[in-house]
């Protein structure tokens, strides 16, 4: 019996398993995966634990980049709206937007020209309709060019999420919109960057996606935890047994009661498992 027999540990990429910021703002490669994180994980998962990955990304952002992450179980992509098993190409778990979400996101955009939508498709394809300043620099940290429509109409379905695109003053306004109309109550709606508002149904959170992962796994949520630095990780954060983010976390990870560990770029996972490790430890 190894030490992590029946503990699922989950993280974000972006920013908590591998540092993407400084890639994001200068246009440069993403870094590889930090050496400490790496060497934790194959211990974890040689003891027994399950890791997954729990992204904003869509599978087509993600994928790219798969390989460099050592996991042994199924991960949530399109920030809670699919659960996805990579060693056997397939979706476990969806939750999709209607027909309703894309003609509200047309309305959005009639009413805020300056904001951009990047549409999810299940069939691992993102179209963009607006696209803009936020949208390039989206592509270039993806590694995934859009697939340019000219209206949300052209967009086709089923789609896992909307990923509103402007200044951050404009998203608010957005938001403020959707609320006004009684849309908001319809759907999630969490912020996963300064210029990045996510859309899924309702329901279709990190967190929910990590419960379902764990009931597949047979692993009591006692046993779960999670790892994750913005706004749309705290559903996963709160869920999990322990909660975790690195120190350059937004404050309102800090204040929902996560453990701070090191910075995302020195190897917070590998913090993560050391203290796993110590409350663990004896189990064998």
């Amino acid at each position: 019996m190894g030490k992590f027999d029946g503990v699922l540990l989950a993280s974000d990429f972006d920013n908590t398993l591998i540092y993407t910021e400084d890639a994001l703002r200068s246009g440069t490669p993403v870094p590889p995966l930090p050496e400490r994180n790496r060497t934790a994980l194959a211990y974890f998962m040689a003891e027994g634990g399950r890791f997954a990955i729990a992204t904003g990304r869509a599978l087509a952002a993600f994928i790219n980049y798969a390989d460099q992450v050592p996991m042994n179980s199924p991960g949530v992509v399109c920030n809670g709206a699919a659960l996805y098993d990579f060693e056997n190409a397939a979706y476990l778990e969806t939750a999709m937007l209607d027909e309703k979400a894309r003609e509200r996101g047309q309305v959005i955009l009639d009413r805020f020209p300056e904001a951009a939508i990047e549409a999810y498709h299940i069939d691992n394809i993102i179209h963009a309709v607006h696209p803009n300043a936020i949208t390039r620099q989206h592509e270039r940290i993806t590694n995934v060019s859009v697939v340019e429509l000219p209206t949300m109409a052209d967009v086709p379905l089923p789609l896992g999420k909307l990923l509103y695109e402007a200044d951050h003053e404009t998203l608010e306004a957005i938001k403020t919109f959707l609320q006004e109309q009684g849309w908001a109550e319809d759907y999630e709606l969490i912020f996963s960057g300064k210029t990045l508002l996510e859309m899924t149904s309702k329901g279709a959170n990190k967190g929910g996606m990590i419960q379902l992962l764990a009931a597949r796994l047979g692993i009591s949520m006692e046993h779960v935890y999670c790892a994750g630095d913005e706004a749309n990780d705290i559903s996963m954060l709160t869920a999990a047994a322990e909660g975790f983010a690195p120190e350059n976390c937004i404050p309102a990870v800090r204040a929902c009661g996560a453990t701070i560990v090191r910075h995302a770029k020195d190897g917070a996972i590998g913090d993560v498992i050391e203290l796993l490790d110590q409350k663990y430890n004896g189990r064998r």
